[in-house]
């Protein structure tokens, strides 16, 4: 079951962390096992990341494999 909140949690870890460049979900994934905030798999934080998308807080770079960054940094 999905958790509230988890969405928000992706975001915040990528705004803290800054990346130069695109990353995959499953680099996200380990960046965010690495502060603690653990999703069950690389195919859970696409999920999360396609919802802020949807939002316009990341653009997905639609490559194989996806790659996402984060649209707003504030």
């Amino acid at each position: 079951m999905r958790s509230r909140g988890d969405a928000e949690r992706v975001r915040a870890v990528l705004r803290q962390l800054d990346p130069d460049e695109p990353l995959t979900a499953r680099e996200i994934r380990d960046l965010l096992a690495d502060r603690g905030v653990e999703l069950d798999s690389a195919h859970r934080v696409a999920t999360e990341l396609g919802r802020l998308a949807d939002r316009g807080h990341v653009d997905v770079i639609r490559d194989r494999p996806y790659r996402y960054c984060l649209d707003d940094p504030a």
